[in-house]
């Protein structure tokens, strides 16, 4: 399965750079530094049957496509081994969280078609990601990171002491890294805010990170203070364990199973996906995996109003043009200036890390941008819940939020994909 030794099996989209498949830590493009961060790898596409294997975990029924396994396979690690390697950090998630990763179903939602006005040929698909592991779908990011670790470790070709996995985050992204580490014995730093969500707080304690609290600093550079601290900490050696693709280019690898699965699932029967977007990383992979299958679904990322930098970026980008846009990342993307607020908290990133994979995906399909006002963010939970019986929160509405938002300009007989991504905090399974 694996390409010829020269084959890059991620590409940067912003000076091109290759990474082959034999390198041992393909976090990030080789000509990224310190000083100059504006560098995001993509995984190559490689034109393959969706699903080849017949499996419910997603991380063996893509494992062809997948340049975690590339690369074990470029070092020797066949099929079967490497199916049992999956298999065997599933059974110890399950362990810890009481869920496995699973393929996670794209249905009709009937209810909430007909509030919204939908005819019968149209209609709301919704993917329940709920169900995913940790009550999210940010495990699938950070499942194909670790797996690239363990499989190293198997090959002979890491280090004997394990270096620390480091996140910033205190969401959904920070409950998924712990339960991964805890589930592979694998030491992690979380690097979170101040005033972290106390029930998030507690639960990755019992899960044995080490949470660091990260106050604003006097001499810090603008942006989130717990990305400064996670990058110093990924400086002096730990391993990026994030959902951002600049960071650690093996998030979008795994995001990208969340995108075959809606493929699957209507594959060129949908005219629109929207997308709640924070840091990115799930729209980026979502476009990456329609493009590489060549289905081309307007996709529509969504921010909430109180926290939007990414629309400027788009109107940016479109005065510049694809690679003059990525030449320029700077004067695309900065953080947002006032402090971030609504009740998708999930999404208020300072900036959207990955932004350049999602214009690019927005581009390439005809679809565009939403800021969704807060209004719409109540609304579109209140109903969701009320419609489909799903216990999501905020943040995994946003999606919807982001239809209700451009409702009008939205056929009714098209079929509009949108994704339920994260469980209500302390929900029930």
């Amino acid at each position: 399965m694996s390409p010829g030794a020269a084959d890059p099996v991620l590409r940067c989209a912003s000076c091109g750079a290759g990474v082959e498949a034999r390198a041992v830590w393909p976090w990030r493009c080789p000509n990224a530094s310190a000083a100059d961060r504006a560098h995001v790898l993509w995984p190559v596409s490689r034109l393959r049957p969706l699903r080849p294997l017949d499996d419910p975990n997603p991380f063996v029924a893509f494992d062809p496509a997948l340049v975690w396994a590339e690369m074990a396979a470029s070092h020797g690690m066949g099929d079967e081994e490497r199916h049992a390697l999956v298999h065997d950090l599933d059974r110890a998630v399950e362990g810890v969280d009481g869920t496995g990763f699973r393929i996670t179903p794209l249905l009709r939602a009937d209810v909430l078609s007909d509030a919204l006005g939908f005819d019968r040929d149209g209609g709301v698909w919704v993917k329940d990601d709920t169900v995913n592991v940790s009550g999210s779908h940010k495990g699938r990011h950070l499942m194909t990171i670790l797996l690239h670790l363990l499989a190293c470790e198997r090959l002979g070709l890491a280090e004997a002491s394990r270096p620390a996995l480091a996140i910033a985050s205190c969401g959904n992204a920070a409950l998924a890294a712990a339960t991964l580490a805890a589930a592979a014995g694998w030491p992690l730093v979380v690097f979170v805010p101040p005033h972290g969500d106390p029930w998030v707080l507690a639960r990755l304690d019992e899960l044995g990170a080490e949470v660091v609290l990260c106050p604003r600093r006097p001499q810090d550079p603008a942006g989130d203070p717990c990305i400064h601290r996670f990058r110093e900490a990924v400086a002096a050696g730990a391993v990026p364990f994030g959902v951002q693709g600049p960071e650690n280019a093996l998030c979008l690898d795994g995001g990208r199973t969340i995108g075959w699965e809606v493929i699957e699932g209507l594959g060129h029967l949908a005219d629109r996906v929207f997308v709640q977007v924070g840091g990115g990383a799930l729209a980026t992979s979502v476009g990456l995996a329609f493009a590489g299958a060549g289905i081309h679904p307007r996709l529509h990322a969504v921010q909430a109003a109180g926290c939007a930098p990414l629309t400027r970026a788009w109107e940016r980008s479109r005065e510049l043009g694809p690679q003059r846009a990525a030449e320029n990342w700077s004067s695309c993307m900065w953080p947002w200036e006032s402090a971030p607020a609504s009740a998708a908290t999930g999404i208020l990133d300072d900036e959207t890390y990955d932004w350049l994979g999602v214009v690019r995906a927005m581009a390439g399909s005809g679809g565009s941008p939403v800021v969704a006002p807060e209004g719409r963010i109540l609304e579109a939970n209140e109903l969701a819940r009320a419609t489909t019986g799903i216990d999501v929160d905020h943040t995994g509405t946003a999606g919807l939020a982001g239809l209700l938002t451009v409702r009008d300009e939205v056929g009714d007989d098209e079929r509009v994909v949108v994704l339920f991504t994260g469980r209500r905090r302390g929900a029930g399974r």
